[in-house]
């Protein structure tokens, strides 16, 4: 969430970052409760000081005194109580509408409605063409028997799907390559919860605002599933106080991912590009509260995951994400988006994050800076792969014209050597 102290000093800027997220916020209202709590503070202290005095002088006082004092303190007693059951109530709005405001965007954020006003940056690579009438990924899968979608949706209902045989493995082989590639740049590898408490949604800012998004247990076991493992891992310093000398702190983990979609209904309905359940590779940093220093990592983590691409031979692309596509919690976002064939054009599938203090602040995580001032981390995060995409990419860029699927070099260490999967249909 944003500092208290940066709404009463910059409540312009704060509203004009919400007016670019289109994301509704009373900051009007925020300064009103603010101000008559602090007010009702002040009393609030003096009653409990003369609470505190009373005793002192009730100990020494005569009998008539003690009666005098006793009875003054009922009126003291009556104040406080109803003083402190309206301070609950603001609080409670309080922190509640707190909740609700956008972090402020970069200046460099793009004005925007939607994910058609993202600027693109740069293009690596170019849109595989082929000498043949290509496939999508659903296609070549079935004629190689790799995927059953119908005995999913009996099984889990619509947007699921079963890999059999060489398509399984070669998802694993992208999730091991990319956890590969992240342990090689020095980030230590986590194995982390995916049922996680709905404390943990709010302090990584996924709740309030993306309940509908997530699977929750909240009825027996107030926990939800996670549709990205940065919300575990960015909560593992949850309440600490880190030492200076141990940051940045580099994590990546690999882990299962469960969204509902919800609101997509009738939107990429065929095949593995919203789906419920998939595997995804995730970074995390957390570091000192560096402005440069949280840009400089931004670049990094975007690097890690254009390097995957790169060396798997997908074409890819770069945007700025706009305002209006921007989430919440995010400073500012770099999406990368992988040519996919079949769509004719890029697909999303990576999203590189900054959010300065924001989720550090929900999550009270801190470290003590050379001066011994404590102060909130910054964070980042960023996919090195998701499977269900990465799967897309793969199979229709690298299908051949005999239906097998070229095995990228970085990937067959991981499946026996082999330089093609499936079998010839010619």
């Amino acid at each position: 969430m944003l500092d208290i102290k940066r709404i009463r000093r910059e409540p312009e800027v704060v509203k004009a970052g919400a007016l670019k997220k289109r994301i509704a916020v009373d900051i009007d209202r925020i300064l009103e409760l603010d101000e008559s709590s602090r007010s009702r503070q002040v009393r609030l202290d003096e009653l409990r000081n003369i609470q505190k005095q009373a005793g002192k002088l009730i100990a020494k006082a005569t009998p008539d005194e003690r009666a005098r004092l006793l009875e003054e303190q009922k009126t003291v007693k009556v104040e406080l109580k109803a003083l402190e059951d309206l301070e609950s109530v603001c609080r409670e709005e309080l922190d509640r509408l707190l909740l609700t405001v956008p972090n402020v965007p970069a200046d460099e954020v793009p004005e925007g409605v939607d994910d058609s006003d993202n600027v693109e940056l740069r293009t690596w690579g170019t849109p595989t063409t082929f000498d043949f009438e290509p496939k999508d990924h659903i296609a070549v899968a079935e004629a190689q028997g790799w995927i059953d979608i119908e005995s999913a949706g009996r099984i889990s209902g619509s947007r699921n799907y079963i890999l059999f045989g060489d398509l399984s493995l070669l998802e694993g082989a992208v999730m091991r390559f990319a956890l590969d590639h992240m342990v090689a740049k020095g980030f230590v590898p986590v194995s982390v919860p995916t049922l996680v408490r709905n404390e943990t949604m709010v302090g990584t800012g996924y709740f309030p605002g993306g309940e509908d998004q997530a699977y929750r247990c909240d009825e027996r076991d107030d926990l939800c599933l996670v549709g990205t493992a940065e919300v575990p891992v960015t909560a593992l310093h949850a309440g600490e106080i880190l030492d200076l000398a141990a940051l940045p702190k580099r994590y990546v983990a690999m882990s299962s991912c469960y969204r509902r979609e919800a609101g997509t209904y009738g939107r990429d309905t065929r095949g593995l590009y919203r789906v419920h359940q998939f595997l995804k590779v995730e970074q995390v940093v957390v570091d000192v509260a560096d402005e440069a220093g949280s840009i400089a990592h931004h670049q990094s983590i975007l690097a890690n995951a254009e390097e995957v691409l790169q060396a798997l031979d997908l074409p890819y692309r770069v945007v700025n994400v706009c305002g209006g596509d921007l989430g919440q919690p995010q400073i500012q976002k770099f999406d990368i988006e992988t040519w996919m064939p079949s769509r004719e054009g890029y697909g999303e599938t990576h999203s590189a994050s900054r959010f300065h203090d924001f989720q550090a602040r929900r999550l009270n995580m801190r470290y003590r800076d050379a001066d011994g001032k404590v102060q909130h981390c910054y964070t980042l995060n960023n996919t090195v792969a998701a499977s269900t995409r990465m799967l897309i990419a793969l199979l229709e860029n690298h299908q051949q014209a005999d239906g097998r699927v070229h095995v990228p070099a970085p990937l067959r260490p991981y499946l026996g050597g082999r330089e093609f999967l499936g079998r010839s249909l010619d």
